[in-house]
């Protein structure tokens, strides 16, 4: 182990539970051996480290954060700091203008410690194990004055560790399984044996591989391969490369390949050592032993109510409101349930028109739980939910879903004395489609319920009765708004993001209530309730989207690529030598920065997207101002635009990204 955060691990493992104001000066140790003191509060930081930028603003102190890359996730409440560039090649004339007194750097950026030594704080802290990864988030509680926050979270994820090494501790030896990271792109790498990634593997109750050497990846040989003889194989976002490889003779022998078992998380969970740990490993853990864990002998902790939260609403009819959290199957599920004064008449696009129901509800399993939940069936599901909710069968209709209730949107809209209240949950970062184009990949209705719940989830509740006629046609209104919210913030489809947007999720769900009031027979376009229900749904879908994957319209070119599965590590890769690529991925990125670029390949896109639907037809001026950008990022010299290949690229967002490229390239030869 290298210095590693020694004095920390020392001050803050000693005493975990404890909560004490800094005192400044406040010196420590950083993961280089360095000893960092401290004068006074840091006011302006800038984070080049996504794990550091999570820890920051997960304890609460994006006040002092003024800069990050564009690989970091942000929470909703933080869109607005600002990108400096990306992990590998920060932006250092971005970053000086925003005049830091600390930077968290990682040991790959040695330019920056070279550009700001001396002018501001330099920090650099990695952690290679779960402690000193919980002890990295102590210290940013201490030194920012968030200590209670930062205890919270370690408290939480050592919570969940503990659930699963007890689960863990129920299945035999003989039938712990070899699970190994897989990494790499061209190549087969795994994290080395000092690798925080082994201890995750270790932690969810698998057995990791020894490859005698250390680091945050290695090589592995066929050999090597072939001896540990994977069953389990997971990795994240470009890591999926490598699967040509494992197609190929010999690499695809191994147990893993053989039966299936070979899985894909986000790239923030997989590879930090950050604030969601427990999480991760719990994820992990019941996708490795998914039978077990949905055993009810194996059960660690009792299914039942943990805490209640009111929710209010401005309904005569509504008794009560409120957001519940249960543990089911060992892990933390959450409810918003909405029980009436007297029973009523419900129209769900999941259980079909019911009498009688006097509570509605939308229920969130967490990730965790999703393989368990789908072994039992819908039925069977639906059954244990309302059990450990005490919610009666027989009048509870509910929706399930994977968007989490801490991230529950409630939109109200009101014209003279009508109201409409819409409870939206949604996500849309992998099961969002365009309907007409994309494929429906199961066949059998009861498999697709199984498979899978409700990604967008709306409650339409109004203070005016709905006639069965109303309360059907209300489903329609609410779905073209629905459409329109995700037309406007272009969220993707997930199975073809580079030519459509996503008109929903395969699995969306809308429960409307009759309500009580003056009669409404219509809730048609041209009704004032029907716009109500759009107005209220349209506005409860774009914040829900926000809260639950920080997706605005405004958000960053760098963002709008990744979601069309566009890399620049990729383009840059296949446009030039590989010595050439890293300096011209550089360039690219500090192009990408500047609005008068990112708006320009913004609006590429768009036009891309009207090209491909024959919307437009004549792209001959399109092709003038691309061939006039490239010229201009050339400093006014004629730049030619080299074609490159990359797999269903459509053909205007290929050439508006070549401008790009030319440009760059020219830039890099002044």
């Amino acid at each position: 182990m290298k210095k590693n955060l020694g004095i920390v691990i020392m001050m803050f493992l000693l005493f975990p539970g404890s909560a004490h104001t800094a005192v400044f000066p406040f010196s420590f140790t950083d993961s280089a051996g360095n000893t960092i003191s401290i004068e006074k509060p840091p006011q302006r930081v800038v984070s080049l480290v996504p794990s550091i930028t999570e820890a920051l603003l997960r304890i609460g102190a994006e006040e002092v954060v003024h800069g990050i890359t564009y690989h970091s996730v942000l929470p909703p409440q933080s869109s607005a700091i600002s990108a400096v560039g990306g992990f590998f090649n920060p932006d250092l004339d971005k970053v000086a203008a925003l005049e830091p007194d600390l930077i968290f750097y990682a040991d790959l950026q040695q330019g920056v410690r070279k550009r700001f030594n001396g002018r501001a704080t330099m920090v650099e802290l990695t952690p290679t194990s779960i402690d000193e990864g919980f002890a990295q988030i102590r210290l940013l509680g201490r030194l920012f004055n968030k200590e209670k926050e930062a205890a919270k979270i370690i408290n939480r994820e050592r919570q969940q560790l503990q659930v699963i090494a007890d689960k863990v501790d129920k299945i035999p030896q003989e039938k712990r399984q070899r699970v190994m990271r897989l990494m790499g792109r061209d190549t087969i790498m795994a994290p080395g044996d000092d690798s925080f990634q082994n201890e995750f593997i270790r932690a969810a109750g698998g057995i990791a591989p020894t490859w005698h050497k250390n680091g945050s990846i290695v090589p592995v040989t066929l050999e090597q391969w072939q001896e540990f003889n994977p069953q389990i194989l997971y990795g994240c976002g470009g890591d999926r490369s490598t699967m040509s490889i494992l197609d190929q003779p010999e690499w695809n022998e191994v147990d893993a390949i053989k039966n299936n078992k070979v899985f894909f998380f986000p790239c923030d969970l997989t590879c930090r050592a950050a604030t969601h740990t427990g999480y991760f490993v719990s994820w992990l853990a019941t996708r490795i032993y998914n039978q077990e864990f949905g055993d009810e002998h194996n059960f660690v902790l009792a299914q039942e109510i943990i805490s209640t939260k009111k929710l209010a609403l401005d309904l005569d009819y509504v008794q009560k409101a409120e957001i519940i959290e249960t543990n089911i199957k060992d892990f933390r599920n959450k409810t918003v349930a909405v029980t009436f004064k007297h029973p009523m008449t419900v129209v769900s696009t999941l259980e079909g028109q019911r009498q009688g129901i006097t509570t509605v509800a939308n229920h969130y399993f967490p990730p965790p739980s999703w393989g368990l939940g789908h072994r039992q069936g819908i039925e069977a599901l639906r059954q244990e939910t309302l059990q450990t909710l005490h919610l009666p069968e027989g009048t509870t209709s509910i929706l399930f879903t994977g968007a989490d209730m801490d991230n529950l949107s409630v939109a109200t809209q009101r014209f003279k004395e009508m109201q409409v209240t819409a409870l939206v949950t949604a996500g849309v970062s992998s099961n969002s489609v365009r309907m007409s184009k994309d494929t429906g990949s199961f066949y059998e209705p009861e498999q697709a319920a199984i498979n899978k719940p409700g990604t967008i989830n709306i409650m339409l509740l109004t203070n005016m009765q709905l006639s069965p006629r109303a309360m059907t046609r209300a489903l329609i209104s609410a779905t073209e708004a629905k459409s329109a919210a995700l037309q406007d913030l272009d969220i993707r489809s997930s199975y073809s993001p580079r030519i459509y947007q996503a008109t929903g999720t395969g699995t969306d769900n809308i429960i409307v209530v009759q309500g009580e009031g003056y009669p409404i027979d219509s809730t048609g376009g041209h009704t004032k309730m029907g716009e109500l229900i759009a107005r209220a749904v349209y506005a409860g879908v774009r914040e829900a989207v926000h809260q639950q994957n920080g997706l605005t319209a405004q958000r960053s070119i760098f963002q709008r690529l990744k979601e069309r599965k566009i890399s620049l590590h990729d383009l840059c890769s296949k446009a030039v030598n590989p010595q050439q690529a890293p300096p011209l991925r550089a360039e690219m990125e500090h192009i990408l920065l500047e609005p008068r670029y990112a708006d320009f390949l913004k609006a590429i896109l768009t036009v891309s997207d009207d090209v491909e639907r024959g919307i437009i037809e004549d792209t001959s001026s399109i092709d003038a101002w691309i061939q006039a950008t490239a010229s201009e990022l050339a400093g006014g010299r004629d730049a030619e635009l080299k074609p490159f290949i990359q797999d269903n690229l459509p053909q205007i967002t290929a050439k508006g990204l070549a401008a790009l490229l030319a440009g760059a390239q020219a830039r890099m030869e002044k």
